[in-house]
C-alpha cells in the first residue's frame, strides 16, 4: 500500500506526539515518585478532601489506562480509528491523563513515616536500582514497543507485523511481570511517606496487581497453551524459581 505525503506527514506527527507525551509523562512520573508533587495546580483542599481528590485522580487514570487495553474497547475503537493507530492513541491518552494526575495532585503533609540517616540514602539508592530493573526488563523483551510505534511504522513501510509469540529471557525467566514488580518496588522506595503518598502507593499497588491479572487473561487468550505452560513454570510477581529454557518472551 502506498501513502501520500500528507498521510505520511500526519502519521509521523501522531508518532511524534505519542513520543513527546509518553516520554514526557514517564519522566515527570519518575520525578514525582522521587521528589513528590509540585502541588502547583488544582483545588486547595484540606484533610479528607485532599485525599478524596487524589483518589479520584488515580481512579481516572486507572479507568483510562486499563479500559483502553481491553479487547472490547479496542473493537469499538476500531470503528473510528484504524487498528494500527491504537498503540499510539493509547500512549497519547495515557500521557495526557497521567500528566493531569501529576500536575493536579494535592499534598497531604501529615507525616506517616520519615526515614533518616543511612536508611534514607539506601532507600534513595534502591529507587534508582528499581528503575534500572525496569529498563533491564524492557530490554529483555527485545523489540518492546513501549509507545505503540511499530504498527504505524510497519504500515508506512508496507510491512506486516510478525505474529506475537512467547519468548522468555532475562528478567522474564524469574517472574512473568518483572516490569510490574519493579514498578511496585520503585513506588514504595520513598523515605518520606506522607498521607497522600501512602494513598498513592496503596492504590497504585492494588491497580498494578489487578492489571497483571487482567493481562494474564489476555495473554492466555492470545498465546494459548504456550502461555499456560509459562504460567505453570514461572511465578507471576514473586521470584521463587527460574525458567530453565532459553526461550524469551
Amino acid at each position: 500500500m502506498t501513502h501520500s505525503i500528507p498521510q505520511k506527514t500526519a502519521a509521523y506527527l501522531v508518532v511524534g506526539l505519542a513520543a513527546l507525551l509518553g516520554l514526557g509523562s514517564q519522566l515527570l512520573f519518575a520525578v514525582f515518585l522521587y521528589a513528590g508533587s509540585p502541588d502547583l495546580l488544582g483545588p486547595r483542599l484540606e484533610g479528607a478532601g485532599t485525599l478524596a481528590w487524589d483518589a479520584l485522580l488515580c481512579l481516572a487514570f486507572f479507568l483510562q489506562h486499563s479500559g483502553m487495553t481491553r479487547r472490547s474497547f479496542r473493537r469499538r475503537l476500531a470503528r473510528v480509528v484504524p487498528p494500527h493507530y491504537h498503540g499510539v492513541a493509547y500512549t497519547i491518552a495515557s500521557g495526557i491523563v497521567l500528566l493531569a494526575l501529576l500536575l493536579l495532585w494535592q499534598r497531604a503533609p501529615r507525616e506517616v513515616l520519615i526515614l533518616h540517616g543511612p536508611v534514607r540514602w539506601a532507600v534513595r539508592a534502591a529507587f534508582f536500582a528499581f528503575i534500572a530493573g525496569i529498563v533491564w526488563s524492557s530490554r529483555s523483551l527485545g523489540s518492546f514497543d513501549t509507545f505503540g510505534f511499530r504498527p504505524v511504522l510497519y504500515r508506512l513501510r508496507g510491512k506486516t507485523l510478525p505474529a506475537p509469540r512467547l519468548i522468555v529471557r532475562g528478567s522474564y525467566r524469574w517472574v512473568r511481570h518483572p516490569i510490574y514488580l519493579f514498578s511496585i518496588l520503585m513506588i514504595w522506595s520513598t523515605p518520606d511517606l506522607t498521607a497522600d503518598r501512602l494513598l498513592f502507593n496503596t492504590l497504585w499497588t492494588a491497580w498494578i496487581l489487578v492489571g497483571a491479572l487482567l493481562e494474564e487473561r489476555d495473554l492466555t487468550a492470545e498465546l494459548g497453551e504456550a502461555y499456560r505452560k509459562y504460567q505453570r513454570e514461572v511465578p507471576m510477581l514473586v521470584p521463587l524459581r527460574v525458567y530453565s529454557t532459553g526461550r524469551r518472551r
